[in-house]
């Protein structure tokens, strides 16, 4: 998870005088581009790192910036709690756990109280708001869930399942589990399973052979092939992997990648607007121009 990674480089370079992006892109098993991306992240969000090329050049920390024992200074404290707290914009679930680990450590429990980043989407009932760590705990402890699933179509229905894996992809949180309705294995979206209950019934894993994850989900998978322009581009890398992303002889970006084909796919697509055209699939081309024709035709 990103949100580890930041804490063990900040960790690393506390202990460390200078390191080199090449050395943090080995140990954490990306690329070099993402660790200065991560270092962009880590400097906006207010901790004083800086890199110095050339020989003996790297990464670093600005000097004073030091542990002592356990404790920071207050304003060193502050900037790393804060930082934390940023990233836990990206729905990172435990980010206030270890933001309260912290502030006890830091002797600081208010330096992030003037924020606070929600899991649920807006208009979740508040009551839903723990069906994260509901479903987390019944994955742990083997336990059969009980939930209403609300499909596509807007049909509702009552399902039994055994949790399998919480998965982040495509910027949405879905559910792997065996339902017990249909016998078989199914991949739910987080945002419209609804009243989670964890029951008494638990269950054993069931062989890894049998669990065959994306293809036996009711959601549909598409190659999605994007042309889109350099203006978009730091949208393209917020949400997609660089490896998905090359650029064309024309000075445009292309993007391929296998996706989950929902509302979210349109969505982004739309949100776009004339800087990106869909290459593939055809029926997803089709679609965007009709939902485009049909927002002129609204105005």
């Amino acid at each position: 998870m990103k949100i580890n990674r930041l804490l063990e480089m900040v960790t690393i370079l506390l202990n460390r005088k200078t390191i080199t992006a090449k050395e943090l892109a080995e140990r954490f098993e990306v690329s070099t581009r993402t660790v200065y991306r991560d270092i962009e992240a880590l400097s906006t969000a207010g901790i004083p790192i800086y890199t110095n090329k050339g020989s003996g050049g790297g990464i670093s920390l600005l000097e004073d910036y030091t542990l002592n024992k356990a404790l920071l200074s207050k304003s060193e404290s502050e900037s790393l709690l804060l930082a934390v707290k940023a990233m836990g914009a990206t729905s990172y679930p435990e980010a206030d756990a270890i933001l309260d680990k912290l502030g006890s450590v830091f002797k600081n429990n208010k330096a992030h109280d003037w924020i606070e980043v929600g899991f649920d989407e807006w208009g979740s009932k508040a009551n839903e708001q723990d069906r994260f760590s509901k479903i987390r705990d019944a994955i742990i402890s083997n336990r059969v869930i009980s939930f209403d699933y609300i499909n596509a179509r807007g049909e509702k229905s009552t399902r039994l399942a055994e949790p399998i894996k919480l998965i982040f992809n495509a910027n949405t949180w879905y559910l792997i589990a065996y339902c017990l309705k249909r016998n078989s294995h199914r991949m739910f979206r987080l945002s419209r399973i609804k009243e989670v209950s964890p029951t008494d019934q638990h269950f054993e894993n069931r062989p890894p052979e049998k669990y065959v994850g994306w293809e036996t989900s009711s959601i549909p998978f598409i190659g999605l092939r994007l042309c889109c322009a350099e203006k978009i581009l730091g949208r393209l890398y917020d949400t997609f992997d660089e490896e998905y992303i090359t650029k064309n002889d024309d000075g445009t970006y292309a993007v391929q990648v296998t996706i989950p084909e929902d509302e979210w796919v349109y969505g982004y697509i739309l949100s776009l607007g004339g800087y990106a055209e869909v290459l593939e699939p055809e029926h997803v081309r089709q679609t965007i121009k009709a939902r485009a024709q049909e927002i002129i035709d609204k105005y």
